[in-house]
């Protein structure tokens, strides 16, 4: 990106004053280094996502920003339905509610060697996992609308989890407000057979060692310790949130004249938050967030039942569970008012801050965990959500390293068997059934994860308490 075209705000903050048609500015929190590796579609969506009706504050763009479909992956935007506000299925992504969620497994790095490649095997069986990849539960369409109306709380109700995994996971499990009717048939039929699944493409399941604390104080209230290791569920809404989201942009591109919006990108398709359109969206996209925390709640089951056939006497406790494509009715202080307003992130996690009343008891004053996924070669974060990031951001930061090549160009540049046994020799074991898929997810497709997390720490949007490294990854 030309960096000549940002006005710098401090050493990680880069501010686009408004021109033309832009309602607002466009803020970048990113290094300069960052900033300099960005493709220049990224400035052009996010002064895009600013011309928007209804926006608030600014269009934002995370460290890890790069190009997307309307919205940068990486964009924040929030929108006020008092100002002819809109939603916009492009601000949410294909994938609604992709999210990660981190499980204590109790167990120390000492524990896991003698076992690590019997342990990766046994997860590969019991985690479905690649392109089209199908599980063993198979829903009715009776069961389909009760899965999409009570996500986890369902799955749960159903034998798939814990009681206790609801209170660390955003909604308890629940997202209020999805509307079952609003998701095609052809959406359902997608999904009936794909509950329990990682999918393709950058999803994933990571057994992943603690290898630096940086917040003591906050990783003791985390429960994390030097040594221990994790597991890290990385997936979404699965072909549900794909079909809501195509079918979606369709009708917002057909009807945007008619709500008398002028699209600075056809990408940008929106509706108004108070049209019909733009609510059933709502009503169809909360049911695929639904369906995406049901699926890391039954991803979840089934790894729990892999490990107690290596540690018979295992407890995969629920660290937090966080998406970062949605959005959201969140309250947020605007010119020193309270306001209603609908928070897109796509490819941005939720950050809130300590003392916030929407986080668990046991976690709310040390912050939300932030939980950022990296490459199976590199490495993952555990961060903690700010103060500042309220006021800067709505209470968002990045979500993981961001690409930095294509994955055409990635499948050129490695073979699928070269990453696996070169990540082999540094003991991380890879089990996926796609050799391309590895390849496609080669870690030199991804930005600098250290660099970008660095960054959202600088910038104030998430604090740093842990950095973890793979020792395991069942590859989507």
């Amino acid at each position: 990106m030309d960096i000549s075209k940002l006005n710098k705000i401090d050493d990680y903050q880069w501010r686009i004053e408004p021109r033309g048609d832009m309602q607002v500015p466009a803020i970048i929190f990113a290094s300069e280094d960052l900033i300099r590796a960005m493709d220049d579609k990224v400035y052009q969506q996010v002064t895009n996502v600013a011309k928007l009706p209804g926006i608030v504050n600014a269009s934002f763009a995370m460290p890890d920003a790069h190009w997307g479909y309307g919205f940068p992956i990486g964009g924040v935007a929030a929108f006020d339905p008092d100002q002819d506000g809109v939603i916009s299925a492009g601000g949410v992504g294909f994938d609604i509610s992709c999210g990660v969620r981190t499980l204590h497994t109790g167990l120390r790095v000492d524990d896991i060697l003698p076992y690590q490649k019997q342990l990766a095997n046994v997860l590969y069986r019991h985690i479905p996992a690649g392109l089209g990849s199908t599980g063993k539960i198979h829903l009715n369409k009776k069961q389909m609308d009760q899965m999409l109306a009570g996500g986890a709380r369902w799955a749960v109700a159903q034998g798939y989890g814990e009681q206790l995994d609801l209170e660390r996971i955003e909604e308890q499990g629940c997202m209020q407000g999805a509307d079952p009717a609003a998701v095609s048939d052809h959406a359902k039929d997608r999904q009936k057979n794909e509950m329990g699944t990682l999918g393709s493409g950058n999803h994933y399941l990571e057994l992943q060692k603690v290898v630096e604390i940086y917040d003591p104080d906050i990783a003791q209230a985390f429960g994390i310790r030097l040594d221990d290791v994790k597991v890290s569920i990385h997936c979404g809404s699965r072909g549900l949130g794909h079909q809501i989201g195509t079918e979606f942009l369709k009708q917002m591109t057909k009807s945007a004249s008619g709500f008398g919006i002028q699209l600075p990108d056809r990408e940008l398709a929106c509706a108004p938050l108070n049209s019909g359109l733009g609510r059933r969206y709502l009503g169809a996209m909360r049911a695929a967030i639904n369906c995406a925390l049901a699926n890391r709640e039954i991803i979840t089951h089934l790894t729990r039942e892999a490990f107690r056939e290596v540690f018979a006497d295992s407890e995969l406790d629920l660290l937090y569970d966080v998406s970062h494509n949605t959005c959201k009715l969140e309250q947020h202080e605007v010119e020193g008012h309270l306001k209603s307003l609908y928070v897109h992130r796509k490819g941005a996690t939720r950050a809130f801050g300590p003392g916030h009343p929407e986080l668990p008891a046991a976690l709310r004053q040390a912050g939300q965990p932030v939980l950022i996924g990296g490459t199976m070669g590199t490495a993952s974060y555990i961060l903690a959500g700010t103060a500042e990031s309220m006021q800067q951001a709505y209470g968002s930061a990045c979500h993981g390293a961001g690409r930095s090549m294509s994955r055409r160009k990635a499948a050129k540049s490695w073979q699928g068997r070269q990453v696996v046994d070169e990540l082999a020799k540094r003991n991380i074991l890879i089990r996926s059934p796609s050799l391309r898929g590895v390849a496609e997810e080669a870690p030199g497709a991804y930005k600098d994860v250290s660099a970008v997390v660095e960054a959202a720490g600088h910038a104030g949007l998430a604090g740093l308490v842990a950095r973890l490294e793979p020792m395991v990854c069942i590859k989507g």
